[in-house]
């Protein structure tokens, strides 16, 4: 492949989705693809290809889109990031029920019964729930949510949701990108909402796959942490 083609896919997704691909990365997903393909097939592949990768492999990191040094300063109570950072969900935590109540639903969803209301239902075998793909016991209103965030340096920052952002609950995908630009900072902590936040999607699989086989242990870890500080 052209260099020229590199350049111009780059450019591409810079300017529609406001990530700058690894050159390294994109010089590997070329080298993988039919040199007569129409470029919108390509940047469309190569959009897919690196959302569902790990962003410290397919994003390459510059001033401008990675979190600054000084993000996990706590003695800076406020600032602000300018961005556009790019960055990619690791972990999210529902604040909003506590965590006895999220084990209590894991477990019953793990026994094929859902809470509908005050009503408990039984769970279809082989049915599937398109508010909750994995199975984790979804019930009622969700969040606010507290999300891990992770940049193309391998920087691990946490963010809030301040408002309700639309994709943004447990049974997201995690590897999940997003862009978030000129975001209060307060102690270390992103305040996110739906106008500093894009949710640009992706899933990382073998992410999403611990994160979801390890949450039923963490929860538990944690409910435990509570009664001995108790």
């Amino acid at each position: 492949m052209a260099p020229s083609l590199a350049i111009q896919i780059s450019g591409h997704l810079v300017s529609t989705k406001s990530i700058l691909p690894s050159q390294t990365w994109l010089a590997s997903f070329l080298s993988t693809q039919k040199s007569n393909l129409p470029f919108q097939s390509l940047t469309q592949t190569a959009l897919f290809r690196l959302l569902a990768s790990e962003i410290t492999i397919s994003v390459q990191p510059t001033p401008e889109n990675i979190f600054p040094a000084t993000i996990h300063d706590l003695e800076n109570r406020s600032s602000r990031l300018k961005g556009p950072v790019v960055a990619q969900i690791v972990d999210i935590e529902d604040i909003g029920h506590s965590k006895l109540f999220q084990l209590d639903a894991l477990e019953s969803a793990e026994r094929g019964e859902k809470t509908k209301g005050k009503e408990v239902i039984r769970v279809i075998p082989g049915e599937q729930d398109d508010n909750d793909p994995d199975n984790l016991g979804l019930t009622g209103a969700s969040g606010p949510h507290k999300l891990l965030l992770e940049d193309a340096n391998g920087t691990r920052v946490y963010a809030f949701e301040f408002k309700p952002i639309t994709g943004v609950g447990i049974g997201m995908n995690i590897g999940t990108k997003v862009v978030i630009r000129d975001v209060k900072v307060v102690r270390g902590v992103l305040m996110l909402q739906p106008g500093n936040t894009t949710m640009v999607g992706g899933k990382v699989e073998e992410l999403h796959k611990n994160w979801r086989e390890e949450r039923k242990g963490r929860l538990k870890a944690e409910i435990e942490a509570m009664k001995e500080d108790g």
